[in-house]
């Protein structure tokens, strides 16, 4: 049986939901009001602020925020002024930017689909794309690079969040539990490559697959999509997720532009 990784994801991210995930509570209203005063924060990684120097003026813009359901990101640009579509793969996540919508008042489209085809969107259709870290989930991330490049206006934005290649190299789960950090794993990293029982367990208890890509991958694929990299910044998590953290940047972020 071949496996579908996109819908073994939603799935995923839809009990992340009922479980009540960090990435799946909706924001509070307090944020959704001092967002229409003009006062907000955006995180593309986990803990460090996105630029505010990064965006564009959000009075009318076109946003996409994709693969960001959850009630958070995509609000929050709706409340600033945006023009926002919520494209997710997890029918709970843009349920949760519903409510949230519904709750304040806010104008949000959402759209559920996969990162990698955009093909519902016309060429240009956006000012920009918010994509915190997701792009793990998924094998290739050059149809997602390509296809932001695609939808974006000329001159737009895409600020991307991505997960360190590196962070992949280790042993995290024992050493949570206890045993040394190490290296364990080449790379590329893939869930895929695992003993079939470890597989089966993730399928099971419906976790998501995570593969890792090279910064060539994550960085020059940006720029052969038709984008121009012009900031970008590195990221920790905390060591309760792993004691990588203890030594390095764990995730990226970017900011890219669409060449003219």
């Amino acid at each position: 049986m071949t496996l579908d990784i996109a819908e073994h994801s939603r799935r995923s991210w839809n009990k992340q939901v009922r479980e009540g995930c960090r990435w799946t509570i909706p924001v509070s209203k307090e944020l959704i009001a001092f967002a229409r005063d003009g006062q907000w924060t955006l995180f593309l990684t986990p803990n460090r602020p996105v630029p505010r120097a990064w965006f564009p003026s959000l009075d009318e813009a076109h946003v996409l925020c994709l693969a960001s359901g959850g009630g958070q990101q995509a609000p929050i640009l709706a409340a600033a002024g945006a023009i926002v579509t919520s494209f997710d793969n997890s029918d709970e996540q843009l349920a949760q930017d519903r409510r949230v919508a519904d709750r304040d008042g806010l104008e949000l489209f959402t759209e559920r689909g996969d990162m990698r085809d955009l093909s519902r969107f016309a060429d240009g259709s956006f000012d920009l794309i918010f994509h915190p870290v997701s792009n793990v989930f998924i094998p290739d991330v050059h149809p997602v690079w390509r296809e932001c490049a695609r939808v974006l206006k000329p001159g737009g934005s895409l600020l991307a969040g991505f997960m360190n290649p590196t962070f992949f190299l280790f042993n995290h789960d024992e050493a949570l539990a206890g045993e040394p950090l190490r290296v364990k794993h080449p790379l590329p990293y893939s869930d895929l490559d695992l003993a079939a029982e470890k597989r089966e367990k993730l399928l099971n208890d419906e976790v998501a697959f995570e593969f890792s890509h090279s910064l060539e991958d994550q960085i020059t694929g940006q720029l052969r999509a038709g984008l121009m990299l012009g900031d970008l910044f590195e990221d920790d998590w905390s060591d309760e997720a792993t004691p990588l953290n203890k030594y390095c940047a764990t995730s990226i972020a970017t900011k890219s532009t669409k060449r003219p």
